[in-house]
């Protein structure tokens, strides 16, 4: 376990894989921990820096409310400790909310953008508020995160043909039965309040990198129209849209593939 400390945080980050530097940012509630799947997939051709963002994993929880500036910030503060001047940016879901805020404030800093399931906010439009679902009881409200993830999860027959789905079906269903401590719980709701304040949508036009933008087809937390609304705005982006919903970078294959080649080659799949 490897920390740093900035703007009132204690973080734990790592470095795996080796390759063109690159930063991540994880979505919501994601720690290193639950992410390692995206993480090794992505350190295969690629030296990947990630961190468990405020409030989340095995970072610490200060005192609120955070802020998208604050998240950018502490993404920021990462590369200057570990001596990175330059790098790649990916963000899936809330982390590539945070991946915009980054890229708008620090363009110099972002060699190319790689943005998943995500929305530019405002006008560009908001992915799903999914801080109203806590308010439901626990089996209401899996039963609408499954819903939302992928808008075929709510089918039997589908998934008792479809395999890869069933077990992310399986792994939402185990995660739901975990029990947190207060403290955890105060940092993915406060992560989800910042989450209400996300828009960049006037402010995309400053991002200078190649950006490629990725979107699940069945989506209903992140929908294909907020990936355009994203690529509209930003001059030098372009998108593709995937077979899977908000987790299509584990259902899709080709979406990994495609953002290993991007990184590395600068080249773009057609959409």
């Amino acid at each position: 376990m490897t920390r740093f400390t900035h703007d009132g945080c204690d973080f734990n980050f790592e470095i795996r894989g080796d390759g063109p530097r690159t930063l991540l940012f994880n979505g919501s509630g994601a720690s290193i921990e639950s992410s390692a799947p995206l993480i090794n997939a992505l350190a295969k051709t690629m030296q990947v820096l990630v961190h468990d963002q405020r409030g989340l994993g095995e970072s610490s929880v200060p005192d609120g409310p955070y802020s998208m500036a604050q998240y950018a910030s502490d993404g920021r503060a990462l590369l200057a400790h570990v001596g990175w001047e330059t790098c790649n940016v990916v963000g899936i879901s809330f982390g590539g909310m945070v991946a915009q805020e980054f890229a708008v404030t620090f363009p110099q800093v972002v060699e190319k953008l790689v943005l998943l399931c995500t929305s530019a906010g405002g006008v560009a439009g908001a992915s799903y508020p999914l801080h109203e679902l806590g308010a439901l009881p626990v089996d209401e409200r899996l039963a609408r995160q499954m819903e939302l993830t992928d808008s075929r999860f709510v089918d039997d027959e589908w998934l008792a043909a479809h395999p890869v789905e069933a077990t992310i079906v399986a792994g939402m269903r185990d995660r739901a039965d975990v029990v947190k401590s207060d403290e955890r719980l105060r940092g993915e709701r406060m992560q989800l309040e910042a989450r209400i304040h996300h828009d960049v949508a006037d402010r995309l036009g400053r991002v200078t990198a190649p950006t490629f933008v990725l979107a699940g087809r069945y989506d209903g937390i992140a929908p294909v129209v907020n990936s355009e609304q994203i690529v509209a705005r930003i001059p030098d982006s372009s998108m593709k849209v995937y077979e899977g919903g908000h987790l299509f970078s584990g259902q899709d294959r080709n979406a990994i593939l495609d953002i290993r080649r991007f990184v590395e080659t600068g080249e773009r799949p057609a959409g």
